[in-house]
């Protein structure tokens, strides 16, 4: 008998040590084309996302999260690998013909992405939504599950053909809600042992012809007649180059907003999913988007690559960044740090205790935030990020942002103190010379350490996609 309760007591100990020592499960949901702003938790009194602000409330929020890129593949590609688009040569949105068929390939094969680093660790890695990073029909960058669309461009959310199991289908259904459910079978298929959940929805969007249709979604009716004060009345920018036909229409506000409100939704069920199996106090949750958005905001719709010089405003860049895990990470909290997507992947392997799995090879200019996620003070944090979209690239400083447009401009300096609206260009102002100078050669001197020559198109050389501006 006291063989017997000595060897109970011996097992007893030994699953406490195992559950103990698990590796923290990571849910990485990131949205396609949403500013920070468009969050009630970012101060939206308009859209309802009670479940994304429930998350802040209960983790960390960082108030300046910026993305090094407006646009999706290449912002996708810095949050997987840590590198900018100078390094990882995906500088825009990827053409169709390397996603699907006989010139399919993945641009990521040759580093080491988030993926790779986690499955190596002994995690299941799953992901269920866009990809947009090329051969999208074959599981890769450590993934075995793998649901996920043909295309990077959303052309509605209904009747849309998907990936899965290696086959394409029709999915008759709303692709928002699919990309939940299939998240939610995953946690449930590998609540047993560590894994990583991409979670990477194609909504809310907000761009091309969809814009002009009503929503179909569980929120449309509430929004039908809402006015949406938040998104600003601005005269259209003449720099605008797309999306001018629903520029400043009840039709695309209110499309942005029912989308918004679906994603939600969706954070809400993962949410109760991983409270259900017993996982919620052992995952890390991360909330972001692959870049900024703008609805109006000083006569601009959309993202950079719409406008024509491509734009570099503060709101094309920020993004929401919300992390979460009871217990690790203090609620309520906020940052005011100035960070980029390029510093996600040292800062989620510095949280799960991988710091040393940090890829070498090409250096990452990103930087470990993770003591902030632990309630501590940032120390020695160089409030100064850099942004590059082809032949555009802008450092911004705690103070000040300068634009430059490779070879001739047009170039923009701001105060973003006094002027956070980005509403008066001072480049070339009396006075600002100095500054200016001090910013350029600052910008020159990130680029010129990190990135790689064969993808550096301001000297020459080339992109994994498509040139599209000038």
């Amino acid at each position: 008998m006291k063989a017997a309760c000595f060897l109970a007591l011996v097992f007893a100990c030994f699953g406490s040590a195992t559950a103990a020592q698990r590796p923290p499960n990571l849910v990485f949901i990131l949205t396609d084309n949403q500013g920070a702003w468009t969050l009630g938790c970012y101060g939206n009194p308009d859209i309802r996302t009670p479940h994304i602000d429930k998350l802040a409330a209960e983790g960390i929020r960082f108030t300046h999260a910026l993305s090094s890129n407006p646009v999706c593949s290449p912002t996708r590609a810095t949050f997987l690998t840590g590198l900018i688009p100078s390094q990882h040569g995906v500088h825009s949105f990827l053409d169709p013909k390397f996603m699907m068929g006989p010139e399919a390939y993945n641009t990521l094969q040759e580093f080491t992405s988030l993926g790779e680093v986690l499955r190596d660790a002994g995690y299941t890695c799953g992901l269920s939504g866009k990809w947009h990073l090329g051969a999208n029909m074959t599981p890769s960058e450590g993934f075995t599950t793998w649901t996920t669309k043909p295309d990077g461009s959303t052309r509605e959310f209904y009747d849309q053909q998907i990936i899965e199991d290696g086959q394409l289908r029709n999915e008759p259904g709303y692709t928002t809600d699919l990309w939940t459910r299939k998240g939610v079978e995953f946690i449930q298929q590998h609540k047993d042992r560590p894994f990583f959940l991409y979670l990477a929805y194609n909504g809310p969007y907000s761009l091309g012809k969809l814009m002009l249709n009503e929503a179909k979604n569980r929120h449309a009716a509430y929004y039908a007649d809402k006015p949406l004060h938040s998104f600003p009345r601005d005269a259209m920018h003449p720099w605008q180059h797309a999306n001018k036909e629903f520029h400043n229409t009840d039709a695309g506000r209110r499309r942005m907003a029912a989308e918004v409100s679906g994603v939600d939704d969706g954070v809400g069920e993962i949410m109760a999913a991983l409270k259900a199996n017993g996982l919620d106090d052992n995952t890390l949750v991360i909330y972001s988007s692959d870049q900024g958005w703008m609805g109006g905001q000083n006569g601009m719709w959309g993202m950079g690559d719409h406008f024509r010089p491509t734009g570099a405003h503060e709101l094309m860049m920020q993004i929401p960044l919300i992390f979460r895990q009871p217990g690790q990470i203090p609620s309520a909290q906020t940052c005011d740090a100035l960070v980029s997507n390029y510093d996600i992947l040292p800062s989620v392997l510095g949280h799960l205790g991988l710091a040393e799995k940090m890829p070498e090879q090409p250096k990452s200019p990103g930087r470990d935030f993770s003591p902030a996620l632990r309630g501590e003070k940032l120390t020695n944090w160089d409030n100064t990020l850099f942004y590059e979209m082809e032949t555009t690239r802008a450092i911004r400083t705690e103070r000040w942002k300068f634009v430059s447009r490779f070879p001739d401009g047009p170039f923009e300096l701001y105060d973003m103190q006094s002027d956070p609206q980005e509403r008066f260009n001072q480049f070339g102002q009396p006075g600002t010379d100095e500054i200016k100078a001090g910013l350029a050669k600052q910008l020159d001197a990130f680029f010129t350490q990190y990135a790689d020559p064969k993808y550096d198109i301001w000297k020459g050389g080339g992109s994994k996609a498509k040139l599209h501006t000038k």
